[in-house]
């Protein structure tokens, strides 16, 4: 059996890191899944979605010129209609770790606290760019 794209095949999982997991398929081929092709939603550390030995139905996205193949576990399961993926973790802000206070408040409250921040952060700065030329203030 030929392995082509858009092909749903079974393989084993031989390896797993911490971009994605290797699938030996048919024809001792092997084929990469990376971690944003393993589940719907998002996959903090794939080894507790997967593990070395399962059997997993993967999908074939692509292959390479030099024969690396591209495959999905989340595009070879099948989904009820109109069930859309959910790409963050509930709770998590997008934006990262951004903290989401003051959101309620005037403009000036808002300008004020950055204001602040900001200069808290640029006398950060300063002090430690002092400190590496030798210590000496630039004020005399």
């Amino acid at each position: 059996m030929s392995i082509e794209i858009g092909s749903k095949v079974e393989g084993k999982i031989t390896g797993i890191t911490h971009f994605g997991a290797f699938v030996e398929l048919p024809g001792k081929k092997t084929g990469l899944v990376h971690i944003s092709e393993v589940a719907d939603g998002y996959v903090e550390n794939i080894k507790d979605v997967l593990t070395v030995g399962d059997t997993v139905t993967v999908k074939v996205l692509k292959i390479a010129d030099d024969g690396k193949i591209a495959l999905s576990i989340r595009k070879a399961a099948e989904k009820p209609a109109g069930e859309k993926p959910r790409r963050r973790p509930p709770g998590k802000p997008s934006g990262g770790d951004r903290r989401q206070e003051g959101t309620k408040g005037s403009f000036e409250d808002k300008m004020s606290r950055f204001l602040k921040d900001s200069e808290e952060r640029l006398s950060t700065l300063r002090k430690q760019t002092d400190s590496k030329r030798g210590g000496r203030s630039t004020k005399r």
